[in-house]
């Protein structure tokens, strides 16, 4: 099979380096991609965005499968446009990638089909924004109603701090056209997990847990980031959990997508927070988490191609879908002053290092060529993953990959995994 993977980032990267394990995959081409899924693919020069050259690309060169890696597109309608052509893909439609494109939709469906959230109000007035959070109880989570790479949300402590935050999100417009609606949340205190799964439209087949790290310094401090690692899976994620989830929030969104005529193939990405109530969802994605790709990807057995092609065919119910006994951790490598401001082109070195020890994986979230070296190129610049028996191994593995690896503004959090440690 031919295949494409539409993004550039480090998700893409586990992706290409996934479909590159199956046999079924013959050759791979990745648009626009970066240095680290060359190993893999063959980057092309066509933006995520140019739904009209990626088609016909897909076209000219006889691909039988498009993967669509980011969000962007999907809730922009790439799916739509590959399937007017002809043409397999996977991920879902526009109608269905609003369950991420849109805070206030996926909200609205929550409390209509009954799935556990938290209290919320939505406002397209700042003024009435205001006026609502003066007698609101603090702390309060404001939320850009579009996407926002990850960081359209404020968690308020205090009146002042909201009111901050509508002037963020809704008068300075700083998350762009996401703020033009916000979504006011009540805070809810737990563990946070992420779970992503397969969906053919009516079935779902959820992945091993995940969690997360948002913030940009140790002990959760600094601004929201698009994550400074994860680990996998997560030890407060319990059986019972599993099971709660599974009968109240996950086959119940996959039925509610349908009755609203928006049938969701792809993935979803619950990311859910654990409280006292039991689990409730925070928010969903229509994608591969990044980095949660980075930790659940190396832990899972199935050909990659036969899940895609199933949620594609409405048949995933046939796919036994199956996950190592053990543990992965992933430290993102950034560029100081990210998420603000940072500088670029630095040579990586090391990257060899990573490759000639099994277990250990380094994917690309935001590297380039220039004069034949692999430079720095993104404010996170590669995601460093290890495996190991448990949690505790594979997160000393991957501290052990971040000393191989240099480049000038190295920066990455020391504590990623550290609440294994309370589990």
């Amino acid at each position: 099979m031919k295949i494409l993977i539409v993004g550039s980032g480090g998700r893409e990267h586990a992706i290409a380096w996934k479909l590159s394990q199956s046999p079924k995959a013959d050759k791979i081409y990745c648009a626009p991609g970066n240095a680290g899924i060359a190993e893999y693919a063959e980057c092309v020069d066509i933006g995520a965005m140019e739904f009209d050259r990626l088609v016909a690309f897909a076209k000219e060169k006889g691909i039988d499968l498009t993967v669509i890696g980011m969000d962007d597109p999907l809730v922009g309608g790439v799916v739509d446009a590959f399937e007017a052509a002809g043409l397999r893909v996977f991920g879902p439609r526009k109608n269905a990638a609003v369950l991420e494109g849109s805070k206030a939709f996926s909200k609205d469906l929550m409390k209509k089909y009954h799935i556990p959230t938290a209290a919320y109000e939505t406002f397209d007035d700042s003024q009435k924004a205001l006026a609502y959070l003066e007698t609101a109880k603090m702390p309060v989570v404001l939320k850009a109603d579009g996407l926002a790479l990850g960081k359209g949300v404020l968690i308020c402590n205090t009146l002042e701090e909201a009111r901050e935050g509508v002037k963020t999100i809704m008068e300075e417009k700083k998350f762009g056209a996401a703020g033009s609606r916000m979504v006011v949340e009540e805070f809810m205190t737990g563990r946070e997990v992420s779970v992503l799964s397969y969906v053919d439209g009516k079935t779902i087949k959820p992945m091993t847990s995940a969690q997360d790290h948002k913030r940009a310094g140790d002990g959760d401090t600094g601004l929201n980031t698009g994550g400074m690692g994860t680990f996998s899976p997560s030890p407060f994620y319990t059986e019972e959990a599993d099971a709660f989830c599974k009968k109240y929030i996950f086959q119940p969104t996959v039925d509610a997508m349908a009755a609203e005529g928006r049938p969701f193939k792809g993935i979803i990405f619950f990311g859910l927070m654990l409280t006292e109530d039991g689990p409730k969802v925070l928010e969903y994605n229509a994608r591969f988490g990044d980095p949660e790709a980075q930790v659940v990807l190396p832990r899972m057995k199935n050909d990659i191609v036969d899940v895609f092609e199933a949620c594609i065919d409405g048949t995933l119910d046939q796919i036994d879908l199956q996950f190592e006994d053990n543990a992965c951790v992933c430290v993102v490598l950034a560029s100081e002053g990210y998420p603000v401001s940072y500088k670029k082109g630095f040579p990586i070195k090391g990257l060899d290092t990573v490759k000639e020890h099994e277990g250990y994986y380094c994917f690309h979230a935001g590297s380039a060529f220039k004069d034949g070296r692999i430079v720095t190129n993104g404010g996170r610049v590669l995601g460093l993953s290890a495996l190991g028996s448990d949690l505790v191994e594979a997160r000393a593995n991957a501290y052990k990959a971040v000393e191989w690896v240099d480049f000038e503004n190295k920066y990455y959090r020391h504590d990623i995994g550290k609440a294994i440690d309370e589990a």
